[in-house]
């Protein structure tokens, strides 16, 4: 499966570009999945070391709040997209100090509180935040190339799918590293780790600022997507709705975030448009039928189509 997975990727970037050209307002529903496709992988990181974090929202909303505050000076995406990632990274390790001493449900529990500590500042410093009613994002120069609107929207899509092919291969190469396998050893054998001489702490650390990192990006694609952001990013709903991203796509290849993120947005807008007052409840049906009848999330089930294991 590992073999077809660059074939697999590449086909899924051209039915999105496809997707994006023959209706133009999926542009905007691909690039957002692309964006939590890309602060998903992070979770995916953390999963192969059998750790949750049910507060991963903190990353993609600092990410996303970087850009509001930036954006009057710096004024170009690709500068405010390096600040989130940088920004996001060194908030990573702050709190990955603390947090990566912990594991299980304290692990998942402790970022979960870090998140929520995260909304109530950002609800309540309204003379610095506006609250909830958020910050507005302008329409920004795109590597010093002034656009009018629907040419920055294909920018933003383009970096965005850019970034997922990137981040996915460089991860990819991570999780094959012995520092990748190391972090896979953290689920299974820990203490076996230790006695090797392998710091299960620090592969764990680092794999968490790893994770902070790629969060910050997807937040920062959700801003200038979206072009308004507010507290909502961080609230604990917004966590949960990336960890059902990674289980509904699987976590057995990078791929597995990026089919999970689409999946869920395009099910979701057309539930939305359809069933208005269920559309939550279709989601949550789909989520039942991928944990009940493939386990592996719909990278595990396109590794059963192409006769392999997922892996």
């Amino acid at each position: 499966m590992r073999k077809i997975e660059p074939i697999l990727a590449v086909l899924l970037a051209a039915a999105m570009i496809a997707a994006a050209i023959a209706a133009p307002w999926l542009r905007f529903v691909l690039t957002i999945a692309l964006a939590k496709g890309i602060a998903v992988l992070g979770i995916m990181l953390l999963l192969r070391a059998g750790q949750v974090s049910f507060g991963h929202a903190l990353y993609v909303a600092f990410g996303a709040y970087v850009v509001a505050f930036l954006a009057p000076r710096l004024n170009d995406a690709v500068l405010l997209l390096a600040a989130a990632a940088v920004g996001a990274g060194l908030l990573g390790l702050l709190i990955g100090l603390f947090v990566a001493r912990y594991r299980q449900i304290f692990f998942g529990m402790l970022n979960l509180a870090m998140c929520m500590v995260f909304y109530s500042l950002l609800e309540k410093l309204y003379h610095i935040t506006r609250g909830s009613d958020g910050i507005r994002v302008e329409v920004m120069p795109v590597a010093g190339q002034a656009l009018d609107r629907v040419a920055y929207e294909w920018a933003i899509f383009g970096i965005a799918l850019a970034l997922a092919l990137g981040l996915g291969i460089l991860l990819r190469l991570y999780l094959s590293s012995p520092m990748g396998e190391a972090l896979a050893g953290i689920k299974t054998r820990e203490t076996r780790l230790e006695f090797m001489g392998v710091p299960a702490r620090g592969v764990l650390l680092s794999a968490y600022v790893i994770s902070a990192v790629v969060g910050g990006i997807g937040g920062a694609l959700i801003a200038m997507t979206s072009r308004h952001v507010t507290p909502l990013l961080s609230y604990w709903t917004a966590s949960g709705e990336l960890v059902f991203i990674a289980i509904l796509g699987g976590a057995g290849g990078v791929l597995g975030p990026f089919l999970g993120a689409a999946a869920y947005e395009l099910i979701r807008v057309y539930a939305a448009a359809s069933f208005a007052d269920a559309w939550q409840m279709i989601l949550g049906a789909a989520l039942l039928l991928v944990i009940l009848f493939a386990p592996g999330g719909l990278w595990g089930m396109a590794g059963r189509l192409a006769g392999g294991r997922g892996r």
